[in-house]
């Protein structure tokens, strides 16, 4: 009798137990917070919804670091969520705005330059983005501003298009174009030109007029 009496005390006590260990993770659940969670593993640390309550905790958390780092939108906001949260479930796209963050201050020092060179290096390091099809369209602009110009000087606009149309038919193919290019300062002659192109495409235009004996000269525009 005694022994059954024992199994059945501690039946009971294990019933309550489950209960409260239910009734506390039902409140956890409730109030939802990491305060409340962590409550409920200082009594159940090894309940069966202890692994559930640690997950709950790390989700909460990864969810207020992520908005806080939204909420700064800056560099070091996305930085130190990475740092806090490695494994978090926002880290591609915090990484994603820190590459953006990088990329628009490299454009910011590549522009402020100007220079091919500069534009050439971010698109190296950055080929992608909306800055480096800004970078693509400056490097374009740049290495559209040499011509080929031809030899000769012309003192009409008659003269000159008589000059334009036969050279066209030779050498059109090559330069893209011959065009009039009109005088320019106080000088009333005009010249012929090719069309933009890079810089190397003009000095490659103007090797081949040469050798077949038509001087020239590669220009900025």
């Amino acid at each position: 009798m005694k022994t059954l009496g024992t199994i059945s005390l501690l039946l009971a006590f294990f019933l309550i137990a489950c209960s409260s260990t239910e009734a506390d993770w039902q409140k956890a659940t409730s109030a939802n917070t990491v305060a409340a969670y962590q409550d409920f593993l200082k009594e159940h640390p090894n309940g069966p919804n202890a692994d559930e309550a640690r997950s709950k905790i790390h989700m909460l958390q990864d969810d207020q670091a992520w908005m806080n780092a939204m909420g700064a939108n800056t560099e070091s906001g996305f930085q130190q969520y990475v740092k806090a949260q490695p494994a978090g479930s926002h880290v591609s796209e915090a990484q994603d705005k820190i590459t953006g963050f990088e990329r628009a201050a490299a454009w910011q020092t590549a522009s402020a330059d100007g220079s091919a060179a500069a534009l050439q290096a971010f698109l190296e390091k950055y080929p992608a983005g909306p800055e480096s099809d800004q970078a693509k369209a400056e490097l374009q602009k740049l290495n559209s501003q040499y011509r080929v110009q031809l030899a000769g000087t012309y003192r009409s606009d008659r003269q000159a298009e008589r000059a334009s149309a036969r050279l066209k038919a030779r050498f059109g193919k090559l330069l893209h174009d011959v065009v009039v290019a009109p005088p320019a300062g106080s000088s009333k002659v005009r010249h012929l030109q090719s069309a933009p192109m890079s810089e190397d495409e003009a000095n490659a235009a103007c090797a081949k007029l040469k050798k077949a004996r038509q001087h020239c000269e590669v220009v900025k525009s």
